[in-house]
Formats: structure tokens, C-alpha cells, sequence
């Protein structure tokens, strides 16, 4: 018997679909945020990239030229927040995976605690339903022994539960990440990394070993590799893929052509997310709908998908 998540889709019904549970695993704090939300509190519309970009420094310039300082001091973050958890409610995302990257223990806006609570305190209010997995995030481009001192507090709280490594992958080795992923893992985390989506299938593996992960942010790079997919696949490592994202940064040519297919075909879990919902203009429900136009899966392949982000 089909789901109705499977029948929205057969019947390209957007609202229908987003009605339905969905988990977005891979999103950027207020870059997730819904636009109309934003433009009704503040007058700004923040019109999505409309073409490919042509590197990670063009997005940070569309970022910087767009958004700008819109969610800078304490009253931005609330309204980032905010937004964040208003786009949840109107995309059907039960559950949400994002948080602080650690270096806002450097931004004067309060603690790691009062970082914390200022995201529970707008979940509480604006979407109580909405489970959020709170997460640390550190930039690949950052010194050790920075990254080092800036988790120690965040760390010491107990309640965060995922940790993930963004920005270049070519910035350093992933080798001298290990102690601070060691640490994490004693404290409880689950253990991700944005890896395989400027890098190679290699990376994918060297990084899974390495930091001993349990999931990876992206990792497309990994369908160029039988023998990655199989490793990944065996190992029981899922794959938060955000097929909008790789497509607007010029990662994959087509979405019909998206490696998420074939890493499926692998055997490798991979959920749907949106990474920037702000910048690419797409919630997880489009992301879903659009898969299915495209033909990449059936509807019972993306319910498949669906549930396998709502896992725990």
C-alpha cells in the first residue's frame, strides 16, 4: 500500500508532500531560513541564486552581497532562528540537525550555554514539536589548537550531539583533525564531515577512517568509487546528500545525472536535505519532488529515503 508521501509525489502535489514528516540533516544554521519569513519582518527580500556559481568563494560573495550582516548581534541571530524553525514548520521537517560553529564563543553573544538555550528558547516557541539535534561546527580552515580551545566549553555542557567539519577541504589534512574528533566521540557525539564534495572518492574513505565517522556531509565523490561505495555501504555509513546544492555549485551538470543515484544502487543510505535553503530557495520537500520529476527515483525509493532520515 503506498504511503501518501508516495502518492504527493505521484501527483507533483508540493503541499501534500510537504505535510508529511521529513528530517533535514544538513542545513547552516540561519542560512536555513525561510525567505518570506524574513522579508515579513524586515521589509528584505533575499531572491535565491538563479545560476550556477562557480566556487565556494562565489557563494560566500552571493552570501556577503545578499545577506550581508542581517543576522549579526543578538536581535539577527533570534530573527535567523526564527526563521530557521518557521521554514520546519512550513516544510513538514520534524527533525532538524544544525547549531553553532565553535568560534561564536569569540562573538561576545554569551556562552556556550546562552548559545544553546537561545536556540531552544526560539524552538520552544515557534515550533515545540520540531525535535532539534543540537551540533557543534568547526571550519576546516581554523588552526588546531584554536578549534581546541574554542569546544572545551561547549563540550563540558553534555548536550550537544553531533559534531561536523565544514569549509575547504584542501585547507589542511584531515589527519590533524583527529584529536578534536577523539575528544567529541568521548564526550558522546555522533561524528560527521563535510567531505567527497570538492574531493575525491579517496578523501571520502581517508576521512571515514580517520575520524571515524558515522556520517557524511555530502560525499558524492564517493560514486566515482566502486570500491568506496562498497567500503561505505558495508561500514554503514550514511551520506546526507543536498542535490539543489551540488547542482547550483556546479558539482553535478544535471540533476538527472545526480550520484545519489548510483550510491543508492550501492547499497550506501543517503538522505535528502537542503544545505542552504536561504541561497539555493528550496525546502526539503521541493529537493524530494524534484528528485522525482527528474526521474533520478521512484516515489517508493524516495519514501525509502524519507525514513531513513527520520531514523535516530
Amino acid at each position: 500500500m503506498q504511503s501518501l508521501f508516495e502518492r504527493a509525489l505521484e501527483r507533483n502535489d508540493i503541499e501534500a508532500v510537504r505535510r508529511c514528516a521529513k528530517a533535514d540533516l544538513h542545513t547552516h544554521g540561519v542560512l536555513g531560513g525561510d525567505a518570506a519569513y524574513i522579508a515579513s519582518r524586515t521589509g528584505r527580500t533575499i531572491a535565491p541564486v538563479s545560476s550556477p556559481l562557480p566556487s565556494m568563494d562565489g557563494m560566500h560573495a552571493w552570501v556577503g552581497a545578499q545577506i550581508g550582516e542581517l543576522f549579526s548581534g543578538p536581535q539577527g541571530r533570534r530573527l535567523g532562528l526564527e526563521a530557521v524553525f518557521v521554514r520546519a514548520l512550513n516544510d513538514g521537517v520534524s527533525r532538524i540537525v544544525f547549531g553553532d560553529d565553535v568560534w561564536m564563543i569569540t562573538q561576545q553573544q554569551g556562552s556556550a550555554s546562552d548559545l544553546l538555550a537561545s536556540v531552544e528558547e526560539v524552538r520552544a516557541r515557534i515550533a515545540p514539536a520540531v525535535q532539534w539535534v543540537p551540533q557543534l561546527d568547526m571550519s576546516r580552515h581554523c588552526k588546531p589548537e584554536w578549534l581546541e580551545r574554542w569546544i572545551a566549553p561547549f563540550l563540558e555542557l553534555g548536550a550537544y550531539r553531533r559534531l561536523d567539519l565544514s569549509g575547504d577541504e584542501l585547507a589542511q589534512p584531515i589527519e590533524v583533525f583527529r584529536p578534536l574528533y577523539r575528544a567529541a566521540k568521548a564526550h558522546g557525539l555522533g561524528l560527521r564531515a563535510h567531505v567527497g564534495e570538492w574531493g575525491t572518492a579517496d578523501d571520502v574513505w581517508r576521512a571515514v577512517e580517520t575520524l571515524e565517522l558515522d556520517e557524511v556531509q555530502h560525499g558524492i565523490a564517493a560514486a566515482r568509487s566502486p570500491q568506496v561505495m562498497r567500503f561505505l555501504a558495508d561500514q554503514g555509513i550514511r551520506l546526507n546528500v543536498c542535490p539543489t546544492s551540488n547542482l547550483m555549485l556546479g558539482r553535478v551538470a544535471r540533476l538527472e545525472e545526480h550520484p545519489i543515484r548510483a550510491l543508492f544502487d550501492a547499497g550506501v543510505k543517503v538522505t535528502v536535505n537542503t544545505d542552504d535553503a536561504l541561497v539555493f530557495g528550496v525546502g526539503v520537500s521541493e529537493e524530494f519532488l524534484s528528485l522525482y520529476r527528474a526521474g533520478v527515483f521512484t516515489a517508493a525509493e524516495l519514501e525509502v529515503i524519507r525514513l531513513w532520515g527520520l531514523e535516530t
